[in-house]
Parts: structure tokens; C-alpha cells; sequence
């Protein structure tokens, strides 16, 4: 079992940049592929990045490809989510998950949950 802490999240204005970090303080991080998601106000919980157990393979949604950037380091037990170019509509509360698979971007597939640090981007 794992548990996850998000931090990093704020205000910030469009155009702006923001890292966000998820640190696992307990289990062993590199048995778990992590992804992050978010959810806006009003609408449903939506797969914004993952990144495998060994942080050799990363895959972005499309809205945010080319602007964020997740990666890993496992001896550090934290995964990053850079987060760059940021638009009114990149505004959510973020969550880092955990999954045992090797790779993981549905939802279902993640067992372990944060609990979501919000980021608010201002036009």
C-alpha cells in the first residue's frame, strides 16, 4: 500500500508555470506507475498525464501535451508534474494516483489516491 501527497499547487497567472509533486510516504514508489488527473469545477475527473514504474515511458492527454512534462525519481519517492504555458482552463484540484500496473491511464486502474492540491490559473 501507498499513500500520496500532493503539493505545489497556487495561483498563478496565464502564461505562468507550475511544478506540482506527488511523494509517497509509504511503500516502495517504483513498484507503481503514477498518473495525475483533475478535476474542474462541474465537470467529471479527467487523465491529464501517467508515467511508468521505471520512468522510461510518460503519455499526456492531448490538452495539455507539449505544456506539461511528468517525471519521476524514485530514489526521492516523488513524482513531478511541470506544468508550463498554463491556460484559465488548465484551472482544477490535481490528484497523483498510484497503480501496481507497469503502466496505467484509466482511472479504475489506479487504487491509490492523493488528496489533490488546486490550481488556479488566472487570465
Amino acid at each position: 500500500q501507498v499513500q500520496l501527497v500532493e503539493s505545489g499547487g497556487g495561483l498563478v497567472q496565464a502564461g505562468g508555470s507550475l511544478r506540482l509533486s506527488c511523494a509517497a510516504s509509504s511503500g516502495t514508489f517504483s513498484n507503481y506507475a503514477v498518473g495525475w488527473f483533475r478535476q474542474a469545477p462541474g465537470k467529471e475527473r479527467e487523465f491529464v498525464a501517467t508515467i511508468t514504474r521505471s520512468g522510461g515511458t510518460s503519455v499526456y492527454a492531448d490538452s495539455v501535451k507539449g505544456r506539461y512534462t511528468i517525471s519521476r525519481d524514485n530514489a526521492k519517492n516523488t513524482v513531478y508534474l511541470q506544468m508550463n504555458s498554463l491556460k484559465p482552463e488548465d484551472t482544477a484540484i490535481y490528484y497523483c494516483a498510484a497503480s501496481s500496473n507497469y503502466y496505467a491511464t484509466r482511472e479504475n486502474s489506479f487504487a491509490y489516491w492523493g488528496q489533490g492540491t488546486q490550481v488556479t490559473v488566472s487570465s
